[in-house]
């Protein structure tokens, strides 16, 4: 049974992983562009020909430069590799859920590459139904977590594409107001958030403490409600008894042969 004692190697294993993910951001130029993932996705799930999707300028873009930067930021947030358990995970997930999901899925996929989306998630969850999810917020929060490191007018170009991708994911409503609002989210998003918790090394009660769990700003008893619901279609197994909760995908990862994620 998974408890609240978290295993030190996986401890370790998660503070490497945070290390590499503090790598690297394209909200510096970029949102985490829901659009032009979408067309790659829909075009080259069914075979897997994402990069050659990429190269055949799948996304659209007008000019040769304009492609090439699209395709980099592109390849950069979501690889694109199956190797890579979180990107098989979200080619599942996408597959089988309904389009109002994925810039859901998006969102989380990319909350997990990209640090300072990562980051941006408590500024969202603390902001009130019905309240303007300020671009100064955001900035305040970059420099919380990074004092000194981005000039101001960098803050200011991170924090209005950061609120961008939120507004995609649709926690965020208007075009200038930026409105905070909560978009529906179904077992699909939250058995696929409870998964990259999981693959990062949380159990029990910690999956719900986890970044791509609090970006979905749902409380605990209608996360649980949710997991249910998950856990009647096979998507994870969810129990909840006492104190102790536990939370693992023993099925789905035999459903897609996925070898050396410990429970």
């Amino acid at each position: 049974m998974e408890g609240f004692v978290k295993n030190p190697k996986k401890e370790r294993n998660k503070q490497e992983i945070d290390k590499v993910e503090k790598q690297k951001t394209i909200h510096t130029s970029r949102t985490m562009m829901f659009v032009e993932l979408s067309k790659v996705m829909d075009h080259a799930i069914h075979d897997d020909i994402y990069i050659d999707s990429l190269n055949q300028n799948i996304v659209n873009k007008k000019t040769k430069n304009n492609q090439d930067k699209t395709t980099g930021y592109l390849k950069q947030l979501y690889g694109f590799n199956l190797s890579y358990q979180p990107f098989k995970f979200f080619k599942y997930f996408w597959q089988i859920s309904a389009e109002k999901d994925k810039p859901l899925l998006t969102l989380l996929f990319a909350i997990g590459q990209d640090y300072l989306l990562g980051e941006s998630y408590v500024v969202i969850a603390s902001t009130k139904l019905g309240d303007k999810v300020t671009i100064e917020k955001i900035q305040e929060n970059i420099e919380g977590h990074h004092p000194n490191k981005f000039s101001e007018n960098t803050k200011r170009s991170l924090a209005q594409n950061i609120a961008s991708s939120w507004k995609q994911a649709g926690f965020i409503s208007g075009k200038v107001k930026n409105i905070r609002v909560q978009p529906e989210i179904g077992y699909h998003a939250v058995a696929y958030a409870f998964l990259l918790a999981y693959c990062n090394g949380d159990r029990g009660d910690f999956i719900l403490t986890s970044k791509w769990v609090k970006a979905l700003c749902l409380s605990d008893s209608h996360l649980r409600e949710i997991a249910i619901d998950a856990s009647k279609r096979d998507l994870l197994q969810y129990q909840f008894a006492g104190s102790v909760t536990a939370i693992s995908f023993t099925n789905l990862f035999t459903k897609l042969g996925i070898d050396g994620i410990q429970s």
